[in-house]
């Protein structure tokens, strides 16, 4: 299935401080791999989530959000870096993370305004009795953020409306306060390219895997296992070694090891 969405349009796919049961339900209730959406981290505030329906299951993968040594922000998600998650995004509609590419962003619920709301403040979004609204980020038990159908988007009052039926039931978030954080505006560029090694080179295992078990040529993997990686594939499917047995996984789920860990990886073998 080919990729039906526009990365630079973060409205479409960022949930701000969605639950990670909640978006279990909201990617499970799909009806094919590759719907996803973006998240911000509760155990690892500052950085997002990738959570993607691969198959039979939800994988939730971390962004992690760091300043590079030019000042500008990095965004990281395994080995690789970019400059913005809209970079992110358009490099995984191409590139596998494990069983899938990046489709179409999970749908919004949406709700009914049941009363007219002019807005106060500059970050209010005015609407009237009747009109649908889109739910970008549940912020506060009473304050949301919402989009209207001209693409307009702000902060309106929970209270006066009401959610529509047959569509994904929002959970009120006990955080508060939790909103957005967009990257810094910048030039599109081309992801920074992979960690530097000479294969075959050792990485660890920082995601568990279990894939089909009828396919044979992908590695099982759990989380502290060693893979001697062999060859690195453009479509993000490396391909390498471990437990005996050789075939493919995403390299979203190892990080190549440090010298530092190679030397006591070496040293507790002796």
């Amino acid at each position: 299935m080919e990729a039906d969405f526009d990365p630079e349009d973060k409205y479409s796919w960022y949930f701000g401080m969605l639950s990670r049961d909640r978006t279990n339900n909201i990617l499970m209730s799909q009806d094919h791999s590759g719907s996803f959406l973006v998240r911000e981290s509760k155990t690892m505030p500052g950085d997002y989530v990738l959570c993607v329906k691969e198959d039979s299951k939800v994988s939730h993968y971390i962004i992690n959000r760091s300043v590079g040594p030019d000042g500008m922000t990095i965004f990281k998600i395994g080995e690789k870096e970019f400059a913005d998650i809209p970079s992110l995004l358009s490099f995984y509609k191409t590139h596998y993370l494990d069983t899938t590419t990046l489709i179409k962003p999970a749908p919004r619920a949406q709700i009914l305004c049941k009363y007219d709301f002019a807005g106060k403040d500059p970050e209010d979004l005015p609407f009237k009795k009747g009109d649908i609204l889109y739910v970008i980020s549940e912020d506060e038990e009473e304050w949301w953020t919402a989009r209207n159908s001209k693409g307009q988007v702000g902060q309106i009052p929970v209270r006066y409306t009401q959610l529509l039926e047959n569509r994904p039931a929002p959970t009120i978030n006990s955080v508060q306060e939790q909103h957005y954080r967009p990257p810094q505006q910048q030039r599109m560029q081309a992801p920074v390219g992979i960690h530097e090694a000479q294969l075959p080179a050792k990485a660890l295992v920082v995601m568990q895997r279990s894939p089909n078990a009828y396919d044979k040529t992908q590695l099982a993997l759990k989380v502290g296992d060693i893979v001697t990686v062999t060859k690195i594939n453009l479509n993000g499917q490396w391909q390498g070694s471990c437990n005996g047995r050789n075939g493919f996984f995403p390299f979203t789920h190892v990080q190549f090891l440090t010298p530092e860990q190679l030397r006591e990886l070496d040293g507790n073998a002796e």
